[in-house]
Formats: structure tokens, sequence, C-alpha cells
């Protein structure tokens, strides 16, 4: 007789301090058998659940890491797979989906998806209150996403006045990615539209900064680093980022 399949969580574990993941996410990897992810995320509970088993596989093996998950899974295992931030927000959640349908058995897996605190949003903490309003998300990496619609998203963005989260700025491949992404925005919105930056969000050595459009085009940012880009009301109060509501209007009118 098979055996009973086990189950899939995948977890997000926000920035990975421990005080910043939810007691839902803590749960399923106390429940698991197996913890699994990307082997930088995986050494940040590691010492917290010294008692399971861990898989681990380095980056750009996504494919391999979901696998080798669902093969436990499918042999009876408890397996929660962590993810950076948010396991739905640029994680591995939709990937498991996918791969588990192409899984011979696949569809036994129960798998369910706990939400964790995304960078947009524990970065947005650091700065203050950028995303008080609409605000659109970016990757700029192109490894999954061709440029040329990496660029038109920039470019409706700013038409449309969102604040915008840029993920993945910079890397040794694409130094002068987030110069490109400037030069973009600036056909729109003016140099001193007020900008963010945090590096290490939640983690040792974690640092903030405000600046311009124009300033934040020349810094130096690499792929710990989350940005934000105000729009048109965002100001600077004291050393925080704001992004008025509208109340304000709201009682004059």
């Amino acid at each position: 007789m098979e055996k009973k399949c086990g189950t899939l969580t995948v977890v997000g574990i926000g920035p990975g301090a421990a005080e910043k993941m939810t007691y839902e996410a803590v749960k399923a990897m106390e429940e698991s058998d197996v913890i699994a992810g990307y082997h930088v995320y995986v050494d940040l509970v590691r010492d917290s659940f010294p008692d399971k088993r861990f898989l681990t596989t380095a980056m750009r093996r996504e494919e391999e890491r979901c696998r080798l998950a669902l093969e436990e899974a499918a042999a009876g295992s408890n397996v929660a797979f962590i993810c950076s931030g948010d396991s739905g927000v640029y994680g591995m959640a939709g990937l498991l989906f996918e791969m588990a349908q192409r899984t011979e058995r696949g569809g036994e897996i129960e798998i369910r998806v706990i939400p964790g605190i995304t960078a947009a949003l524990s970065g947005a903490a650091c700065l203050g209150a950028p995303l008080i309003h609409d605000f659109a998300v970016i990757s700029l990496s192109d490894l999954m996403t061709p440029w040329e619609k990496i660029e038109k998203r920039l470019r409706m963005a700013a038409e449309g006045d969102f604040a915008i989260v840029l993920y993945n700025p910079s890397s040794r491949r694409r130094s002068d990615y987030l110069q490109k992404a400037c030069d973009i925005l600036l056909e729109t919105c003016s140099p001193g539209r007020i900008c963010g930056t945090v590096r290490n969000i939640g983690r040792d050595g974690e640092t903030t900064r405000i600046c311009t459009l124009a300033e934040l085009r020349e810094t130096e940012v690499d792929m710990f680093t989350t940005v934000f880009i105000g729009n048109s009301t965002t100001k600077r109060i004291g050393d925080r980022m704001v992004t008025p509501r509208g109340y304000a209007s709201e009682r004059q009118g």
C-alpha cells in the first residue's frame, strides 16, 4: 500500500528575524519534519529548529528546491518550504503549485500558503509611512521579465502617480539598472521627488536613507536593498518619509 502523502506548507518568514515572523509561520516550522529553502534563508532559522532536517540549494536552483520539497512531501514528510518576505510576493508559492500539477503524486499533496511581511511593508516601516496611499511594487530583475516590460511598468506607475517600491534594484550583472529606472521615472517625476532606501531590513547592519530622485540615481545599491519612490505628495518630515492620505484636504472640504 502506497504511503500517504505529507503536507507542504509554503511559509513567508518576513525579513528573517524571529520577532518579525507570524505565530502561524513559526508553528508551521515547529510542526514540520523538514525545512526546505534557499540556503541563506534556511540559515536564518536553522538554530531555532535544531531537530529538523534541512533541504537547501543555492541561488537560481528554484525548480530543484521545489522538486526536492515535493518529493519529501510525496514520501510522507511534513515540509515547511520557507521564503524570505511573503511566500506569494516574488516567492515560491506559485512555482510549487505549478510543479505539483506536473508531479506524479502532486495532486495528493496538501499545499498551504502562510503569508509573511514582504520587504515593501517592513522597509516602509523603517522609513516612516511612504505607502499610505496607492502603491506599485516592481522588480528590476530581468531574469523572469523582459526589460522592455519592466520599463513599461515603471512608466505606467509614474504616470499614475503611484508610490513605487523597487525590489532587486541591482546586482553585479545589473549594476546600472537602478540608474536606468530613475531615468525612466525622471521623464514624468521631478528630480526633487522624495525617495528612500533600506538595506538589510530587520537584520544586522540595517541602514536607511532618505533622498531625492536625482540623488537616488547616483546611489549605489545591491540585492539586499529595497528602494522607495514617493508619489507627488510624499514629503520628508524630519528623518521620515511620509505620503499623506488626504485627511487634511477632506477636513478643509
